[in-house]
């Protein structure tokens, strides 16, 4: 029996596409550097028994399967391998449980974001991570260990993912955690798995935890004259005590771009609109509409006495089309003309002097570099324009560079995938790096899962 015959027979005459048959969105993700490649075959799996047989066909002819949930990945993580298949889990997308009395949800790994939110706020529950894209996929979430705005209330996948199913390369099945919420029994492999990008195994259940969906909220602008005192005032605001749901920094670039796109007016005089080189954006949620009111008060004076050129409560329709259209800098910035992104993080209060590096690196390279990023927990989202790629390169690496030294990491919740490796391999420490391709080597001997992404 050749492969099409037997991955036909595991998942079904019409579920393998080859040759012509295959879509060109099977080729990529969103990364904006990696080329579109081509897998031999798309095998969409429907099930954990036949992920099982298809990985211990791939294992045992050493096939490299590249495993795919909406690819709305930014770093190349879900391109597929010339000769290899693309393992592709969107219909995987059962909602298993919703479990009230424990506060969690039981999904498949091709359950949307937008598709968990609507069942659960029919419940009055929430599953807090959305990094700005709801099509993506529970399973991708855990892979790349998404984080988003919420980030810094809720955390990462890595702090609401309490259990997880995988299958092995060998089509071994194995799970991890459960309903509970903490846990001293050996290795913690939940947490080892999340964030592996695909390298380790293939996740075919989630248990992540859910939490009261509060009715109220409200959203404040303050605009600064500098990119310095917006990262100023952000340790004084996470350590106010109020615990915003969203505290994100916006430059003058990035907000023209967001507003301009979405035809955006959120009634700021032009004199304050010229003056402004950032924004903060902060959103408070609450039970009550009046609690919440005295919090954003509270965070705007210590705005204003931290520099702030004004303080603006935005009504709550300007206020969420803002969060949405902030959600989508990434298609803005590929309009205007966006060649690479980092998602470097570091500790919250050293954003200012990483801003300050980011500035001399731009005027050192004559590249233009904006962005936004999730100031709260430290992520620095930056856009990087710059079309010659020997420069663009120098741009990255100096950026990144800057972050480590600064005690932070080449990437917060985007992944390192194909994107990324070169500058972790050179960031990273060697040790870690060597204990990561011995794990790698237990999980996955014959290399066949998504080989390539984070080290060659």
């Amino acid at each position: 029996m050749d492969a099409l015959e037997m991955l036909r027979s595991i998942v079904g005459d019409g579920n393998v596409l080859d040759g012509d048959r295959i879509e060109e969105s099977y080729t990529h993700d969103e990364s904006l550097t990696i080329p579109a490649e081509a897998p031999e075959f798309v095998v969409r799996a429907a099930s954990t028994a036949q992920v099982s047989r298809l990985l211990a066909f791939a294992n045992e002819h050493k096939i490299p399967v590249t495993t795919r949930g909406a690819g709305t990945g930014l770093s190349g993580g879900a391109t597929p391998r010339k000769g290899g298949i693309l393992l592709s889990l969107a219909r995987m997308n059962r909602i298993l449980e919703i479990d009230e009395a424990n506060h969690v949800a039981v999904v498949e790994p091709g359950v949307t974001l937008g598709e968990l939110d609507k069942a659960t706020a029919e419940r009055g529950l929430v599953y807090p991570i959305f990094p700005g894209e709801n099509s993506a996929t529970i399973g991708g979430n855990v892979a790349t260990n998404a984080g988003g705005m919420r980030a810094v209330k809720y955390g990462v996948t890595r702090n609401q993912v309490l259990g997880l199913e995988a299958v092995l390369p060998s089509g071994e099945v194995f799970r991890s955690g459960g309903k509970f919420v903490k846990v001293s029994s050996g290795y913690d492999l939940t947490q080892l798995l999340i964030g592996s990008e695909g390298t380790l195994g293939v996740v075919t259940r989630v248990t992540v935890k859910l939490f009261p969906r509060l009715p109220a909220w409200s959203t404040m602008l303050a605009p600064f004259r500098t990119l310095e005192e917006v990262s100023q005032a952000v340790p004084a605001l996470v350590m106010s005590g109020v615990g915003p749901l969203l505290v994100e920094y916006i430059d003058k670039m990035t907000m023209m771009g967001i507003t301009g796109f979405t035809g955006l007016s959120l009634g700021i005089p032009d004199e304050v609109r010229d003056a402004a080189e950032a924004y903060l954006l902060v959103v408070v949620e609450g039970r009550e509409d009046a609690e919440v009111q005295k919090d954003v008060e509270s965070l705007g004076a210590i705005c204003s006495e931290l520099g702030a050129i004004d303080v603006f409560v935005l009504p709550s329709a300007a206020g969420t089309a803002l969060v949405d259209a902030r959600e989508k800098s990434f298609w803005v910035g590929k309009q205007m003309g966006l060649t690479d992104i980092i998602d470097v993080v570091v500790p919250r209060a050293s954003i200012p002097e990483y801003m300050g590096r980011v500035k001399g690196i731009a005027e050192r390279h004559g590249t233009m570099i904006s962005g936004c990023g999730h100031a709260g927990d430290g992520n620095v989202h930056l856009g990087i324009f710059q079309p010659d790629a020997e420069k663009r390169d120098a741009v990255m690496r100096a950026l990144l560079h800057a972050g480590v030294t600064l005690g932070g990491a080449v990437s917060a919740e985007h992944g390192i995938g194909w994107a990324k490796k070169r500058y972790l391999s050179e960031l990273e420490d060697p040790t870690k790096l060597t204990l990561m391709r011995g794990i790698k080597k237990v999980f996955d001997p014959n290399g066949i899962l998504n080989p390539g992404v984070l080290f060659d």
